[in-house]
């Protein structure tokens, strides 16, 4: 059966406001200044759509968002990135999720407000929409409550149709990190936490025994390590890929996210472990080049352009 889209994306949409070069963090009844500010498309689940499509995916998105400014903001960004928005569900009871980024340094804080994205639910998920796609990529299930409680539901619903999966699970804001991993992590093809992601989700002491813990449920898993690179584990192999360093970062948000669209992308060529981490490592390192998750992936040429520039890759 002829697909439509490469990768159809489930997830939280939101704006970002971002504020940079700030002189600290900010203290309790206390002001600062920030130099610069930037309002641009946000979350981990529009930034991984966005930058799949740049990197030559066909992607539609289905998510839940306002009737409202930030919500316009939203599909222009994704259409912009020829993301289908077709199946983007527009409400007028809740408001558009916002998230404002605070940079210092290389340091961050952000506080979120999640709007609409709370109430996207399983059955917002169609089948018929699923059936276009190759691919199902989830993210930043802990943002959104109504997806999270059917999220193996989610899963097992993609792949009984013959989609190939990923997940990214993102920071948990409670804190509580209550997903059953061990029924959860069979259906998912991918999965992509980061370091601290995977400590916190398995209770581990270090990343070995984190990942020993999961070791027996995953089929991929490939673990961000930021300055360190990547690691990519299987039930029979473990590799760690060096990164790409950037020594000019403007800031490192939707990092994470750039990685998770290159390793898909090259997932979904059948390349190998190794060569997937590598362009993951690529795209998160061009990722922070320019302000924002989606500021450095205007298009595939200026893509290819910053990897030769800056790490000296050919793309």
């Amino acid at each position: 059966m002829k697909k439509n889209f490469d990768i159809i994306v489930v997830g939280e949409l939101n704006v970002d406001l971002i504020l940079n070069n700030l002189p600290s963090l900010p203290m309790e009844g206390k002001e600062i200044i920030a130099e610069k500010m930037n309002l641009t498309l946000g979350s981990s689940s529009a930034i991984f759509a966005s930058n799949s499509s740049v990197l030559g995916n066909k992607v539609a998105f289905v998510g839940k968002i306002g009737k409202d400014g930030f919500g316009k903001t939203v599909m222009e960004s994704l259409e912009q990135k020829n993301v289908n928005t077709d199946f983007i569900i527009q409400t007028e009871d809740e408001k558009t999720g916002i998230t404002v980024v605070l940079n210092y340094g290389e340091d961050r804080a952000m506080v979120t407000y999640p709007g609409a994205m709370e109430t996207l639910n399983i059955e917002d998920i169609r089948e018929d929409v699923l059936k276009l796609a190759r691919h199902m990529h989830v993210s930043s299930v802990f943002l959104q409550p109504s997806l999270k409680k059917d999220v193996e539901a989610v899963f097992q619903k993609a792949k009984s149709l013959g989609l190939t999966t990923s997940l990214d699970v993102q920071w948990d804001p409670e804190e509580e990190w209550d997903i059953n991993l061990k029924k959860l992590l069979p259906l998912v093809d991918v999965f992509l936490p980061n370091e601290a992601e995977l400590l916190a989700l398995t209770g581990a002491s270090n990343i070995d025994e984190a990942i020993e813990t999961v070791r027996p449920y995953i089929n991929i898993m490939a673990v961000k390590m930021g300055n360190k690179g990547s690691r990519g584990v299987t039930k029979s192999e473990d590799i760690t890929v060096k990164p790409y360093l950037n020594k000019e970062v403007v800031d490192a948000i939707g990092a994470g996210d750039s990685f998770n669209s290159g390793f898909i992308t090259k997932f979904l060529e059948n390349k190998s472990l190794q060569e997937c981490l590598r362009y993951g490592n690529l795209t998160g390192a061009v990722n922070t080049t320019a302000a924002g998750g989606t500021g450095a992936f205007t298009s595939l040429e200026d893509f290819g352009r910053t990897a030769k520039e800056k790490f000296n890759v050919k793309n």
